[in-house]
């Protein structure tokens, strides 16, 4: 696992060879004691919970930055070390 980012209390981690499970581009959060995966690029909840007002937050980060989620998904699927992404300001 790598943390990707980190802002307003939100983790955001994607695991490395991780596209057995669920089969779609996704990352996985932990927030406040919750824990839930969305997908890469609409941001859809797959698994888990998450505060409505932490995860429009999410949404918003995702949107903002698919590129390079999609970009370090790729990487995480086959093994190689994923990079940093910006966290929301």
């Amino acid at each position: 696992m790598a943390v990707i980012s980190m802002f307003y209390g939100i983790i955001v981690s994607m695991y490395y060879f991780d596209n057995r499970r669920h089969h779609l581009p996704h990352i996985h959060i932990r927030c406040q004691g919750e824990e839930a995966v969305f997908t890469i690029p609409d941001g859809e909840l797959l698994e888990g919970k998450m505060k409505k007002s932490k995860r429009k937050l999410l949404q918003a980060w995702i949107e903002i930055h698919q590129d390079e989620l999609m970009a370090d998904w790729e990487l995480a699927i086959n093994g190689e070390q994923v990079f940093n992404i910006d966290p929301l300001r």
